[in-house]
């Protein structure tokens, strides 16, 4: 299911949702903790696991980006600055596992949103894969049949 994408007084906030069949405990370690996180987002790495911490983003080119978590609560709220933007997960448990939200407010839409919003349903359809004992196996390829629905979704936007 594609995120949906709002526009706010600030932006935009693209919405992602996914049920899935795992404790918030399992989906959490997912998020935060390091061995896990690399298997879903390799150039993540927590440094701090605390409000005012922070996560490093690996570039690639020998330098890293430091992103600052603005909010965390245990197994619910995982929130942190992405550039310009916020991302934010939220974890809510119920009878079959959790629901796992993905929020990510945009100051703006720009020509990079499109792949930015397909790389974050990717790793969050590999999470759902890794947690089921799946894989997927090509995500370059998984990745750009969704980017086209994302440049579609982001081309709607900037003409309305």
């Amino acid at each position: 299911m594609l995120a949906v994408i709002q526009q706010t007084e600030n932006g935009y906030t693209a919405r992602f949702e996914r049920r899935l069949k795992h404790s918030v405990e399992k989906v959490w370690a997912m998020l935060t903790e390091n061995g896990k996180l690399a298997k879903w987002f390799s150039e993540l790495h927590v440094e701090d696991l605390r409000e005012g911490g922070t996560i490093s983003f690996n570039m690639g080119d020998g330098t890293f980006e430091t992103m600052t978590i603005l909010e965390l609560k245990l197994y619910e709220v995982l929130e942190y600055t992405w550039d310009k933007d916020i991302v934010r997960f939220e974890l809510y448990p119920d009878q079959e596992g959790c629901k796992l939200v993905l929020i990510e407010k945009m100051t703006q839409i720009t020509g990079h949103s499109s792949k930015d919003l397909a790389g974050w349903h990717v790793c969050l359809d590999v999470i759902e894969a890794l947690l089921d004992g799946n894989k997927i196996d090509n995500r370059r390829e998984y990745w750009e049949t969704w980017h086209e629905k994302y440049v579609s979704l982001v081309g709607d936007l900037s003409r309305s």
